[in-house]
């Protein structure tokens, strides 16, 4: 499948789901490596979606699925959240969360993002976005990048968090998803030339194959580690966040379904 054909299957997929489990999509987006901009050509597609049911159906005792997930196949892998594991999600600052609000793909948008952003900047916490990417590069490393050779995919697992983790603390603000964007401001400029090899590879080969080390990045990556863990010691707690703003969202959300 090509991008254009995922923009007409993806909607024509969401009304299905819409009918199937008899709620309304808010938003529904492109997440992983087609987001960030290096996907190979066998990549699949990562379709995420948020989305809101009646309100009767929040007015129920009985606990409820906040998940839908779609049979994994091929072509692509789609999942979504309600709008009330959404909001909670955005009280804790969840970094995925945020991602998939500034994706530069999207399928769907009935004006979502600009309803919800005010309280993604209010909940915005540099210090929770920091220890999820720091966390996420570090794991990335311990499990993919410990063998002699390894898949170049899982060298950007590693490296494009820790380049999020610098535009956070220089910024203050949530790190954009394009690996370019990204990579222009907060790459170094002697890993250029290697990161411009290594995307290449990425975007030339197939998922399962397999490169030697680039022993630049390799340090670039322990070091980065090495620092972020000291800065992650000096950063404060962010001021309290009110839930009293996001429950008036969510109650003007559903009374729009």
């Amino acid at each position: 499948m090509t991008q254009s054909e995922m923009n007409i299957l993806v909607p024509q997929k969401l009304v299905e789901l819409e009918e199937m489990y008899d709620m309304r999509v808010l938003l529904a987006v492109e997440s992983g490596s087609r987001a960030w901009g290096f996907a190979s050509p066998d990549s699949d597609f990562d379709v995420r979606f948020i989305y809101v049911h009646k309100p009767e159906f929040y007015l129920r005792l009985e606990e409820r699925r906040d998940v839908i997930e779609v049979p994994v196949d091929e072509t692509w892998d789609v999942s979504g959240w309600d709008l009330d594991k959404t909001l909670r999600l955005l009280f804790r600052a969840n970094p995925t969360l945020y991602e998939w609000l500034n994706s530069p793909i999207t399928y769907f948008e009935d004006g979502f993002r600009e309803r919800i952003a005010p309280y993604t900047k209010q909940c915005f916490s540099r210090k929770n976005m920091l220890y999820h990417y720091l966390n996420t590069a570090r794991n990335n490393i311990k499990k993919y990048l410990q063998e002699d050779e390894v898949q170049p995919k899982k060298y950007f697992y590693a490296l494009r968090p820790i380049l999020a983790c610098n535009w956070v603390l220089e910024q203050n603000s949530p790190p954009p998803v394009p690996f370019a964007e990204l990579a222009e401001a907060q790459l170094p400029t002697f890993l250029n030339a290697s990161v411009q090899h290594l995307l290449e590879l990425k975007m030339n080969a197939n998922e399962k194959s397999k490169i030697a080390h680039f022993a630049d990045i390799d340090k670039f990556l322990a070091e980065s580690i090495e620092r972020l863990d000291a800065v992650m010691e000096t950063l404060p707690k962010r001021d309290r966040v009110d839930w009293e703003g996001l429950d008036e969202f969510f109650l003007k959300e559903i009374s729009r379904s």
